[in-house]
């Protein structure tokens, strides 16, 4: 038993001494991710048209262009509504809130506050607001949102990749 100890420690005392290379080589990759990161901060400032295509989104709801808001929407978008997969932006447009369209009269964003950050061809958003929704029944809704959001940006500009909302009534 102590041969068979002495030998391991004995072992391991010699692995500590023989440099391996990975431990030869210069360990600080600083130049590397100081150009990477350089590069990420140049473009992380640059927010302005993934702000604009979500901003479009909330001009298109209240003016119930949904051509307008089609266009804003990756094909292979992920829509989430309180609690609810909705499928992509056309399957939510066809099911959900396409017919909703129809029967609201007017549809008032209020106090909405954006803050969008940029991570290469990639930005995520999330936004806070008031709506108002009146009904062709003469129901009136009102709400307080908050929504998330991932773009995507290719030559085509920046679409919403991913949309997930919710809201409740306001609590006072």
């Amino acid at each position: 038993m102590t041969k068979t100890l002495t030998r391991i420690a004995a072992t391991a005392l010699v692995a500590t001494l023989i440099p391996l290379p990975a431990f030869a080589q210069q360990m600080d990759h600083s130049s590397h991710a100081n150009h990477q990161m350089h590069a990420m901060d140049a473009s992380a400032d640059d927010v302005a048209g993934a702000e604009e295509t979500l901003k479009a989104y909330r001009t298109a709801l209240e003016a119930r262009d949904a051509q307008a808001m089609r266009a804003l929407f990756a094909e292979d978008s992920a829509i989430f509504e309180n609690g609810k997969a909705e499928g992509s932006f056309a399957n939510y447009m066809e099911h959900h809130l396409g017919p909703e369209l129809d029967a609201i009269v007017s549809f008032t964003f209020t106090d909405p506050t954006l803050t969008v950050t940029r991570m290469g061809h990639m930005a995520h958003a999330y936004e806070t607001y008031g709506y108002r929704i009146e009904l062709t029944d003469g129901r009136v809704i009102e709400r307080d949102g908050v929504a998330t959001s991932v773009l995507a940006h290719d030559a085509d500009g920046w679409r919403i990749v991913q949309y997930h909302s919710s809201s409740r009534a306001p609590r006072n």
